[in-house]
């Protein structure tokens, strides 16, 4: 059995039976019709066959079964009939939950939760990815093991079976619990590599913007047209896993774009908490460029997901750019013009065709903060109200007192500088 998340073998594809509850709706997700069908995406990404679909008539989950017993005969009975050898249920199941279907139905079952990590893990390319992968595997797998023979016996391949592997999950709970902590200590050596990297750019005032949106929007695809990156875009959810970030002209100045991980209605805390190191591109951005999927039908449900993850990770009051993609699909672009209006600053454009990339550089270049420039001050005693104001729109990076005032050097908005350019002179290095 392979001994990593990483070392996996290639199987035929599993048929996988689709269940949910048609009336189990959180605010702000989407109807569960079309949860299954982006579920059903999520099993083709991940190399399966949706044999089947089924929605129970329930305002909420049993807590024990998930479903009711009534609907466990009839699922069991599409199961024989489709010879499913996968059952995934749209949600998140309790310990207590997955036990007791694991028990009832005959087949293998995993939740929401479990496919996406597993696509996350088959989808992980660097060694950071790995990582976080890993931690959000063992933090998610840990209260489900409970030292039970059954839980470890799932793991003979399959989709959601692709873990960290048996010869660590057979270990005791504790050593579980050390791995956890020694990918956590790595994850934060990798966090404060990053912290220095973002220090750096501010010192050199190279703004940075972030890519983010719901997965498949095209935000690899916008990197690809607006930079020739290179970066594999498929038409599938996850295409992109791994952060990449490339050099962008906008008008007279220098600028990075970064893509990132795209978002997903109940996306795992575990990824989420996992990969914070990662989502901290987004944090400490100048600027969100929010890419969405103007064309699906469900858009606005998943512009609501994404604020709600950026909320999340602390990005409430950070600008963001709507971008809305793909008008190359659209039948009439007026059915994306309330959108537009209502989620303001706004864009229309196609990643594939490069329709609106003038009017998106335009704008993007609009809402990036002033660049600073240095220069040396002197300032009469008098001139302290002055001094507050440097010290309020920006940064005084050095301060002298003597008999006849102040001097030292401020980083100031090239407009602000301008006003009191009376007492400023030019700094040279």
């Amino acid at each position: 059995m392979p001994d990593t998340i990483h070392e996996q073998v290639k199987q035929e594809a599993e048929k996988v039976l689709l269940l949910g509850l048609s009336n189990h709706r959180k605010p702000g997700e989407l109807d569960p019709a079309a949860s299954i069908r982006e579920l059903a995406g999520l099993v083709d990404t991940a190399g399966g066959q949706v044999v089947g679909s089924l929605m129970a008539n329930r305002d909420k989950p049993d807590p024990a079964h998930y479903f009711g017993k009534g609907k466990l005969e009839e699922i069991i009975g599409i199961i024989a009939e489709n010879e499913a050898d996968l059952a995934v249920i749209d949600d998140e199941l309790s310990v207590r939950q997955l036990n007791q279907l694991e028990e009832k139905l005959p087949c293998r079952v995993i939740d929401r939760t479990a496919l996406i990590l597993q696509i996350f893990a088959d989808r992980a390319v660097t060694s950071e990815g790995k990582l976080q992968v890993e931690l959000a595997q063992l933090s998610y797998m840990l209260p489900r093991l409970a030292g039970k023979g059954k839980a470890l016996s799932r793991l003979g391949g399959g989709i959601g079976t692709r873990g960290p592997g048996e010869s660590r999950l057979e270990t005791d709970r504790r050593h579980i619990r050390r791995r956890i902590g020694n990918l956590k200590a790595e994850i934060e050596e990798i966090r404060k590599q990053r912290t220095v990297n973002r220090d750096r750019r501010k010192k050199n005032q190279i703004p940075v913007l972030a890519l983010v949106g719901y997965t498949n929007a095209g935000k690899s695809s916008l990197l690809n047209g607006l930079t020739d990156a290179g970066v594999k875009a498929e038409d599938k959810l996850f295409a992109t896993l791994d952060p990449v970030t490339r050099r962008l002209r906008l008008g007279d100045r220098e600028a990075l774009l970064t893509d990132t991980v795209g978002f997903i209605q109940q996306l795992p805390h575990t990824l989420v908490t996992a990969f914070r190191a990662t989502l901290e591109e987004a944090l400490y951005a100048d600027l969100l460029i929010h890419v969405v999927d103007a064309a699906h039908d469900n858009l606005e449900e998943q512009i609501k997901t994404v604020h709600h993850v950026l909320e999340d990770v602390g990005c409430r009051e950070k600008p963001v750019l709507h971008a809305f993609n793909k008008a190359d699909l659209l039948q009439d672009p007026l059915d994306v013009r309330r959108y537009l209006s209502d989620y303001q600053p706004a864009v229309l454009i196609s990643a594939k065709t490069g329709q609106g990339f003038d009017e998106l550089l335009e704008a993007a270049a609009a809402l990036l903060p002033e660049p600073a420039v240095t220069r040396r001050f002197t300032l009469r005693q008098e001139d302290g109200g002055v001094l507050n104001r440097f010290y309020e729109m920006g940064s005084v990076l050095e301060v002298r007192y003597d008999e006849e005032g102040m001097s030292g050097l401020v980083s100031l908005p090239g407009r602000q500088a301008e006003l009191y350019r009376q007492y400023l002179s030019e700094y040279n290095e």
